[in-house]
C-alpha cells in the first residue's frame, strides 16, 4: 500500500463533501440507479438512499433525479448541477493530488514501516 491523500471539503452550512459522496455520484452515473450505485461501494440501500438525499439538500439545486419504476423501470441521473459538481470534486481531486505529489513521496520515504500504532489495521488493505 501506498499513501494516498483523502479530500474533505467542509461546508460552511455543515455539510461535507468528500470521496463517498463523489464516488456515490459517479457510481450513479455508471449503473444509472442508487441502489446500484449504493451496491457497488458495498453499503445498503437506505444507507445510499440517506447520502443522496443529502447530496440533493446540501446545495441550492439538486444533484440527483430519480424515476420511479414501471414499464420503463425507475432508476436515478444526475441533473446538469450534479454533472458539474461531479466534475468539480473530480478536478479538486486530482490538482490536489499534483500538488502534493513530492512532499506525499517524501513523507512516506520517511516511514518507519516496522512501527505499528496499538489497534491498528494491517497496512496490507484488509482495513
Amino acid at each position: 500500500m501506498t499513501a494516498r491523500l483523502t479530500l474533505r471539503i467542509d461546508l460552511p452550512n455543515g455539510t461535507r463533501l468528500g470521496p463517498g459522496k463523489a464516488q456515490l455520484l459517479a457510481n450513479i452515473v455508471e449503473h444509472g440507479s442508487i441502489r446500484a450505485a449504493g451496491a457497488a461501494m458495498g453499503m445498503s440501500y437506505r444507507r445510499a438512499w440517506l447520502l443522496a438525499d443529502e447530496i440533493n439538500r446540501m446545495f441550492q439545486e439538486p444533484s440527483i433525479i430519480t424515476r420511479h419504476g414501471g414499464k420503463s423501470g425507475g432508476g436515478a441521473e444526475l441533473t446538469p448541477f450534479g454533472e458539474r459538481l461531479l466534475s468539480c470534486c473530480r478536478r479538486m481531486d486530482e490538482e490536489s493530488r499534483c500538488a502534493v505529489e513530492s512532499d506525499l513521496a517524501w513523507v512516506e520515504g520517511a516511514l518507519d514501516m516496522a512501527y505499528r500504532p496499538h489497534g491498528a489495521a494491517d497496512v496490507d488493505g484488509d482495513d
